[in-house]
């Protein structure tokens, strides 16, 4: 079935979900969401200038065995320097190492093309500054990055190979089911000493990776960019994280398809960003398919810059740990996050709202209110907090004024809802309005909750009200 067709039929299953003796959709649709036409306004896609500069005009080749980074390096210089434009990957498969995108420059994909990045680590280098996991370091450069640039882009219908897979990259995660055989370098002693220069506040300069510590590098990372376009393209075969804007105001990622299903193949993490929108957008992924981060630990706390204004629209979700996610590097925290008109499919797919942080990493996520989704499968819950993800700590984190509204389960996993939470710090203002999930095993598996609103909340045919259940 064609997404235009499921989005109709999704249209029409709200309309009968609100016809059905639910509340009056007007009154529920006031409050929170008078705020997504204020924050919309605010996130324009950047326009650039009508000249292309093919790349094999400056020497690129097709075929898949000329490496051409030099290449495209000239031709988007040379379009940077006159003023901006599209940088033309023609159709044909090109080789490349990292590509570093320059303020002004579209980097335009054409139908047909095949942009596949090298799968050797040297044509990463040098080294340049990231995020990893959180964190920051000086690491191979993601396969295409940029830094400090205004208005980039990335278009067109071609696609984005990272041409990971058993043998290259997957490995360097660790884990054997992804290819990892003992005498194999992996990332685990340098993952654990970044975690021990971020505590200890190491500077950057000196947090110095790249070649011998098997850090894989994401697949696209503007870094401290403004006015940023993703659209259109497809990625598949990522080393890690797709994409993943740090530090970026104003970013549109739209109709971008996503299918990689590696390690840590995370769909798109804005990371510490504010004015974002993620719309019509298509993830079958081996992580969370749409993640909201804003650093972890010290790097996060420190700079406390979190993620905001976020709105996520129209997208797909099959495989995944989760269908929009929040964490878990949150410790800048997270506000202001809308997503609605989304299908979820998958019974791989974990989660369809999910917050997880801990006490190491601390933050508040607040404000976050999702509609309009209709989900046939998931595995472990509908909704899910968790503040006991991975290590504790002395930061006790915040998740307050959580509405979800007018979703719609057919065969539900494990539970409806899950919470983990502290005593001193119970998720609060959590609700769900007119809401149906069917063939979940159990309701609910939850502590420490306070101010919890169910409204017209039908679970395995029963209405549920939270307050009069669970204490």
């Amino acid at each position: 079935m064609k997404v235009e067709s499921k989005y109709c039929i999704l249209g029409l299953v709200l309309s009968l979900l609100v016809s059905c003796g639910q509340k009056d959709v007007e009154q529920v649709d006031q409050g929170p969401w008078s705020q997504l036409d204020s924050i919309r306004a605010l996130i324009k896609a950047p326009e650039f200038q009508d000249q292309d500069f093919v790349v094999t005009d400056f020497g690129a080749k097709s075929g898949g065995e000329q490496l051409n980074t030099e290449a495209i390096a000239h031709a988007i210089e040379a379009c940077h320097k006159a003023g901006g434009g599209r940088v033309v990957i023609p159709e044909g498969v090109f080789l490349t190492g990292a590509v570093h995108l320059k303020s002004n420059v579209n980097l335009h994909i054409s139908e047909g093309a095949v942009l596949r990045f090298s799968r050797n680590p040297k044509d990463y280098l040098p080294i340049v500054r990231s995020r990893w996991e959180g964190m920051e370091l000086m690491n191979y450069s993601p396969f295409i990055y940029a830094y400090q640039q205004e208005n980039i882009a990335i278009t067109g219908k071609g696609t984005l190979d990272g041409n990971a897979d058993m043998e290259n990259w997957w490995p360097w995660c660790g884990a054997k089911h992804y290819g990892w055989k003992e005498g194999m370098g992996r990332q685990n002693p340098s993952r654990k000493l970044l975690h021990e220069m971020v505590h200890d506040r190491v500077p950057l300069e000196e947090r110095v990776f790249g070649e011998g510590h098997y850090m894989r590098p994401q697949f696209v990372q503007p870094f401290e960019c403004k006015n940023v376009l993703i659209q259109d393209v497809k990625l598949i075969n990522s080393p890690m994280w797709n994409l993943h804007p740090v530090l970026c105001e104003n970013v549109t990622v739209e109709r971008v398809r996503i299918e990689t299903l590696g390690p840590n193949n995370d769909g798109c993490d804005p990371e510490a960003c504010k004015n974002v929108l993620i719309k019509d957008c298509y993830f079958d992924t081996g992580d969370d398919c749409i993640a909201i981060k804003s650093g972890r630990n010290e790097d996060g706390r420190i700079p406390g810059i979190p993620s905001e204004n976020i709105i996520i629209e129209g997208c797909e979700m099959k495989e995944g740990h989760g269908g929009v996610v929040i964490g878990s590097e949150i410790s800048g925290g997270a506000r202001n996050i809308f997503a609605q008109n989304l299908l979820m499919d998958s019974p791989n797919l974990d989660r369809v709202l999910r917050i997880k942080t801990s006490s190491k990493r601390g933050g508040t996520v607040e404000n976050v209110y999702m509609r309009d989704v209709v989900v046939g499968t998931y595995k472990e819950a509908a909704v899910r907090f968790n503040m006991f993800y991975e290590e504790e700590g002395d930061h006790i984190p915040t998740i307050r004024n959580i509405i979800v509204e007018n979703l719609q389960v057919k065969n539900g996993g494990k539970y409806a809802v899950m919470a983990n939470a502290y005593e001193s710090s119970p998720v609060t203002n959590f609700q769900m309005i007119n809401c149906l999930i069917d063939s979940v095993d159990e309701v609910f598996n939850v502590n420490h909750m306070k101010d919890v609103k169910f409204e017209n909340v039908v679970i395995n045919g029963e209405e549920v009200k939270f307050e009069e259940e669970v204490k």
